[in-house]
């Protein structure tokens, strides 16, 4: 199976072990939860999905990399005890706690959080000496005599033979007792990943193109070569801050992240060649609609690959807005909600007592205290944590405004609040408008160059796929999209998004009034 359906599988599994019965108890005891062990490639994205389903589940994590441990770090170390046998004394040989089931305890503690996955990497890999270690810990959950507390789930993962020689294949005895699950890589299920953690749009554009150059692992007479998902997502990242400070994006900047030499200078050409197309295209005419017909022209000469690109350099630029306009909309309807409490606290405070810099004072404390408990438990989502961080930061910037401008009432403080807000709010709508004009006239430009063809599908498609596109146009609708959407339909799964898409579009404006 693909990470996406390997992720499913692992969230339902962890569900399920963590379902209670009506005395409270666990349905399925530790004893017989059944370890998960997910085996696929390096750098394939099976830390990532653990840390994806913690936060998803709003539970604990506690990760480690098994080839990093010695078995005295795993069971603990030896000390000795004296015990009383038939009336006499023994000196007996028992172990401190072990290093990863303490960390479950630390965990516990740091953040209040009783339940949660304990996730060992490279189980597979690890010394001579730990082996019979952990395979006793696949089976009964204990390192030495010290079990993983109740309400902690064991996921695993491990590489195949062909990826790592240091692999330890497990007995038949050991997988009976575990859940195993092998997951492949797949380029169109990472793009789903790839938009939402804003990997660098030419890396995406390139993979849709070279699909195969996503995950390869070859043996060269020079040794080893390859590429794999984690490899492309550092990659963009640093391609991201070289463009941010100026420095220059090469082949040999590339063949540190891709060291296959094939991968990383076709994808070193095809770099410069993007950043060509974006300016040779004039993409932001584009997006308003004042394109000059010798671009139209070019475009319709062009080979698919420059097509493709072309594509992606206007899908790039719709979705750094759709992005900021979903996050946007996050942020106003929390700082709304938040402004509509502050206007009745308002109006039943003393104004002997309190005056509107006390009262904002006491939410700029409360909200800063909520973020840092909810970022110190680890299950805060970043999208999460921007809408709560931009919440406190309008809040500390009215009280400074209201002490510059020396009103302390609290009827003439909330109105300047109130103001102010409107002011914010009828500058998003103008933003959601003009987003949607530049969707239009991106559809209008596929039209009238390509037609319903191939490249009416991609940019579909992608739209689709990206979650902030495709949660843009849940919200505030895109005809065109729709009308190709039912022209061009045939993957089921994109069927299976429309629909979710419809779905939500249905939904009533939130009202922004206070």
């Amino acid at each position: 199976m693909n990470i996406k359906e390997a992720k499913e599988e692992i969230q339902r599994a962890v569900t399920s072990y963590l379902m209670k019965d009506e005395f409270g108890d666990y349905v399925i005891s530790r004893v017989r939860q059944r370890p998960i062990l997910l085996i696929g490639d390096p750098g394939i994205g099976k830390t990532a999905i653990m840390e994806q389903i913690a936060e998803d589940l709003g539970i604990g994590l506690v990760s480690y990399s098994m080839t990093h441990h010695t078995r005295q770090s795993a069971i603990g170390l030896p000390k000795i005890e004296q015990k009383v046998y038939g009336g006499k004394e023994y000196s007996v040989s028992e172990y401190t706690m072990s290093e990863i089931i303490a960390s479950v305890y630390d965990k516990i503690e740091e953040t209040g959080l009783h339940e949660g996955i304990l996730f060992l990497d490279e189980i597979n890999c690890v010394s001579e000496t730990l082996a019979p270690a952990m395979l006793q810990f696949l089976q009964y959950k204990t390192f030495g005599k010290h079990e993983v507390p109740d309400g902690w789930v064991i996921c695993t993962a491990g590489n195949p033979p062909e990826a790592n020689k240091s692999v330890r294949e497990f007995d038949i005895v050991t997988l009976d007792r575990v859940k195993k699950i092998v997951v492949e890589p797949d380029v169109d299920v990472w793009k789903e990943y790839a938009y939402k953690h804003e990997v660098h749009p030419a890396i995406i554009s390139y993979l849709e193109i070279k699909k195969k150059d996503f995950y390869r692992i070859e043996t060269t007479v020079d040794g080893v070569e390859f590429v794999t998902a984690r490899g492309w997502e550092d990659l963009s990242t640093m391609i991201k801050l070289y463009e941010k400070q100026g420095y220059e994006v090469d082949e040999k900047l590339i063949g540190q992240y891709l060291q296959h030499a094939k991968v990383a200078k076709d994808f070193a050409i095809y770099y410069d060649l993007y950043n060509k197309y974006k300016s040779d295209y004039q993409i932001q005419n584009i997006l308003d609609g004042t394109y000059p017909e010798e671009i139209a022209e070019r475009a319709k000469k062009a080979k698919f690959d420059e097509r493709l690109t072309l594509i992606s350099l206007m899908l790039e630029a719709v979705s750094y807005r759709v992005k900021e306009d979903v996050e946007t909309e996050d942020y106003i309807t929390e700082l709304h909600t938040l402004l509509v409490e502050v206007k009745k606290v308002c109006s039943l405070a003393d104004p002997r007592m309190e005056n509107i810099d006390t009262i904002l004072g006491k939410y700029i404390v409360q909200r800063s205290s909520d973020y840092q408990e909810k970022k110190r438990s680890s299950v805060l989502p970043r999208d999460r944590e921007i809408v709560l961080r931009k919440v406190i930061i309008k809040l500390e910037d009215y009280r400074n405004r209201l002490r510059e401008s020396g009103i302390t009432d609290l009827t003439e403080g909330f109105e300047f609040i109130k103001n102010d807000f409107a002011g914010d709010v009828a500058y998003m709508k103008a933003h959601i408008g003009s987003t949607q004009e530049q969707l239009d006239n991106m559809f209008t430009f596929i039209e009238d160059v390509f037609g319903n063809g191939q490249e009416m599908l991609v940019a579909v498609t992608e739209l689709t796929v990206n979650y902030y596109s495709a949660n843009f146009i849940s919200r505030y609708g895109c005809d065109k999209y729709f009308e190709h959407n039912k022209e061009l339909l045939v993957y089921e799964r994109q069927q299976e998004l429309l629909s979710e898409i419809m779905l939500l579009n249905d939904r009533e404006d939130i009202d922004l009034t206070i």
